[in-house]
C-alpha cells in the first residue's frame, strides 16, 4: 500500500474514532456538544412471528432484475403492517441515508414540543453557523432572523432544507437527536451529524484541517463547480497545494466519507423506526399526525417510489440525495375496499448517477406494486372486507 493510500486509511480511522468521541464526550467540528447513550436492550426476537409472505419469491426475482439493470447496488426493506409480512433485499447492510436522518431530527423536535420545552410557534434565531447549501427557503433569511419551529419543520421535511435542519438540531441538541435514533432503531449504528458537518467530514478526507471550515467557507465551496475546480478552491481556502491532498478527487473523498458510516444504518432498522412512527409509538397522537402530514407533502423525489405506487396511495416519506446515493423512505397507505393497507418501504440505491438511482427506485416501486403485496381489487372490483 502506498503512502497516500495509507494516510487515507488512517484518516478514515481517525474520523470514525473522532466521531465516536464527539458523540460520547466531546464536541463536533461545529462545536455542538453531543452524547449518545447505549442502545436499549432489544425485545425478545420476534422473527418467528413474521410470516413468510407468498409474494416474496417473485418480488425477490424482480428486485434482482432491477439491480442487474442498475450500475450499482440497491437495498429494499418492506413491511406490511396489517399482515406483519416483511421482505429484506440487502436491507441489513449499512446504507447511507442522506436526508433520511431528518426523520429522527423531526421526532426529537416534536418530543420537545410534547414535553412543553418548545412549541410549534416558538421562534428560533438563525445563526451564521446554521447556513448550509441546499433547497428550501431558510437561506433567504439573514442571520438573526427568528423563524417559527413549525416553519423550520416544514422546510426540513417538505423541501429537505439543510439550514432548517441544522437550526433545529442546534435547538434540541445533537445528543437528543442521537438518543432518539438509538431508541427507535434499537441500535447505536446510526450516528447522526449536522448537515454542515457532512460537508466538513467529506472535505476533511482531503485534509483534516477542513473539519474546521466555517459555514461561509462551505457555502463558497458549494458555489464553485463540482469537480477539479472545487478541489482547487478547497486548497486555496486551506492555504495548501491540491497536490498535497490525501485523495485526488471528490469521488474518492465521498467514498472515504461514506466508509466512516456516519448518517448510515441498515434499512431494516430504519424501516422499523418508520413502523413505530406509523403505529403511533414514537410520538403522541397529535405529533404523529403532524409529522405524517408533513411527510405526505414532501416535494422532493417525485420520480422515485411515489411515481409507481398503486393509484390513490398516500406516501408519507422522506427522500435522501447525495453523491451517488439516493434513498426514499416512508409509509404507503393504500385504500383497499373500505380499509387502508399500510406498508413501510425503505429503499436506497448507491453507485450510479442520480438519474439512474431514481430510475431504479421507480422500478422497485413498480415491482412492489406488481408483487401482490397489496390486496388489490380483482377485475370485478371486489376485494376482501
Amino acid at each position: 500500500m502506498g503512502d497516500v493510500a495509507e494516510e487515507a486509511l488512517m484518516l478514515r480511522f481517525w474520523l470514525r474514532v473522532s466521531l465516536a468521541a464527539w458523540l460520547l464526550t466531546g464536541t463536533s467540528p461545529a462545536g455542538q456538544a453531543a452524547q449518545a447513550p447505549a442502545p436499549p436492550a432489544r425485545p425478545a426476537d420476534d422473527s418467528a412471528a413474521i410470516l413468510a409472505p407468498s409474494w416474496a419469491p417473485a418480488l425477490q426475482a424482480r428486485l434482482q432484475a432491477v439491480e442487474k439493470r442498475f450500475s450499482g447496488r440497491i437495498g429494499v426493506y418492506l413491511h406490511h403492517l396489517g399482515r406483519n409480512e416483511s421482505l429484506s433485499y440487502h436491507a441489513d447492510e449499512p446504507w447511507y441515508l442522506a436526508s433520511g436522518v431528518k426523520v429522527p431530527v423531526a421526532i426529537a423536535v416534536l418530543r420537545e414540543v410534547e414535553q412543553g420545552r418548545l412549541a410549534l410557534d416558538t421562534r428560533v434565531r438563525l445563526q451564521e453557523s446554521d447556513f448550509v447549501d441546499g433547497a428550501g427557503q431558510t437561506n433567504s433569511y439573514p442571520a438573526g432572523t427568528r423563524l417559527r419551529v413549525s416553519f423550520l419543520l416544514e422546510q426540513m421535511i417538505i423541501h429537505s432544507d439543510n439550514t432548517a435542519s441544522d437550526a433545529l438540531i442546534r435547538t434540541v441538541g445533537l445528543d437528543q437527536v442521537n438518543s432518539v435514533a438509538t431508541e427507535l432503531l434499537a441500535t447505536n449504528k446510526l450516528i447522526v451529524t449536522s448537515l454542515s458537518d457532512v460537508r466538513r467530514l467529506t472535505y476533511a478526507m482531503f485534509d483534516p484541517r477542513a473539519a474546521g471550515l466555517s459555514s461561509q467557507q462551505l457555502l463558497a465551496l458549494r458555489r464553485t463547480p463540482a469537480g477539479e475546480a472545487r478541489v482547487r478552491q478547497l486548497a486555496t481556502i486551506l492555504g495548501v497545494s491540491a497536490e498535497d491532498f490525501l485523495l485526488p478527487d471528490l469521488d474518492s473523498a465521498f467514498e472515504a466519507y461514506y466508509a466512516t458510516e456516519v448518517n448510515t444504518a441498515p434499512l431494516s432498522d430504519f424501516g422499523r423506526m418508520l413502523a413505530t412512527l406509523s403505529d403511533g409509538l414514537a410520538l403522541n397522537p397529535e405529533g404523529t399526525a403532524y409529522l405524517l402530514n408533513l411527510m405526505s407533502r414532501v416535494k422532493t423525489g417525485e420520480q422515485r417510489i411515489k411515481a409507481r405506487l398503486p393509484v390513490a396511495s398516500r406516501f408519507a416519506h422522506k427522500t435522501g440525495t447525495q453523491h451517488r446515493r439516493v434513498c426514499d423512505l416512508g409509509i404507503v397507505a393504500t385504500p383497499v375496499g373500505r380499509r387502508q393497507e399500510r406498508v413501510v418501504i425503505a429503499a436506497c440505491a448507491r453507485g450510479g448517477t442520480q438519474a439512474a438511482g431514481e430510475r431504479a427506485l421507480r422500478e422497485i416501486a413498480a415491482a412492489v406494486t406488481a408483487s401482490g403485496l397489496w390486496t388489490l381489487p380483482s377485475p370485478t372490483g371486489r376485494v376482501p372486507r
